[in-house]
């Protein structure tokens, strides 16, 4: 599936073109994946639809990637064909840098993302460096595992920054993908902890309540306590704002997101 160029939300051209083209070759220190399942992300609507631009067209979208090891490159130690991997969306980084030797890669200015710097998995293959492929534990299935290496690993990173403390209260602003994997893990982790949630949608308000939240409401709405920590995954002005007023002194809001164009940019 190839991403020609991005369009306006109005345009009637379809941005996405199914095509044929060649397998990728590895070079010696990538791995070539035989893909089995790739997840849909709110990130791949926004390549297709604009807000996200690419270097260069055409471009395969798709960051949650789950396959099988199909070849490696000369140099790759550590991973073997037909070893089972995903592939998220940091396609690789420099490793030396001081982002990168800290933990974070996102931040290294060599960074390069799957599916929008790179082909990704909206394809049988796409080729990854073999340092920045993830083994899969078998008791997980393919599709399963998918969702884990964008929603789950950002999910789990922001949890990570808020800092928070068993018995701490939390809060999750937008309740997609991400926020109702980090509410499990919340509940998991901080057994504890009151979790409240805001969106917008009924329907997202009831399932956060299904998954174990202590209070759902909307966006404006004030929970019943200050706020230790908010996660917010919209992200939108408005809510960023609003989880402001929620929160204690001193509490923390972490912003999942990325830098995205403007409407006209493109």
């Amino acid at each position: 599936m190839l991403l020609d160029r991005a369009v306006e939300r109005a345009s009637q051209s379809p941005p996405l073109r199914l095509d044929d083209i060649p397998v990728p070759m590895p070079r010696p220190n990538e791995t070539l994946v035989q893909v089995h399942v790739c997840g849909v992300c709110r990130t791949d609507l926004d390549l297709a639809e604009g807000r996200l631009i690419p270097p260069g067209y055409p471009v395969v979208p798709g960051h949650q990637v789950v396959g099988i090891v199909a070849a490696c490159g000369r140099e790759v130690g550590g991973v073997s064909e037909g070893d089972r991997v995903g592939v998220p969306w940091i396609h690789s980084a420099c490793g030396v840098c001081e982002w990168c030797r800290s933990g974070r890669e996102n931040l290294c200015p060599y960074f390069r993302a799957t599916g929008c710097d790179v082909d990704g998995g909206y394809a049988e293959y796409l080729t990854v460096r073999a340092d920045f492929v993830h083994a899969i534990p078998p008791e997980l299935s393919d599709v399963v595992a998918a969702p884990l290496l964008c929603a789950g690993a950002i999910g789990w990173r922001s949890l990570r920054l808020t800092g928070l403390r068993d018995g701490e209260p939390l809060g999750l602003t937008g309740f997609g993908a991400s926020g109702h994997l980090v509410l499990q893990l919340a509940r998991e982790r901080f057994a504890r902890s009151n979790v409240y949630v805001f969106a917008r949608n009924a329907v997202e308000r009831e399932f956060a309540r299904s998954l174990g939240a202590t209070w759902a409401g909307d966006t404006a709405d004030a929970p019943p306590e200050a706020l230790a920590a908010v996660i917010d995954t919209t992200p939108a002005w408005k809510p960023v704002i609003a989880a402001l007023r929620v929160l204690r002194p001193g509490g923390r809001l972490v912003i999942n997101a990325i830098r995205k164009a403007s409407r006209d940019a493109g």
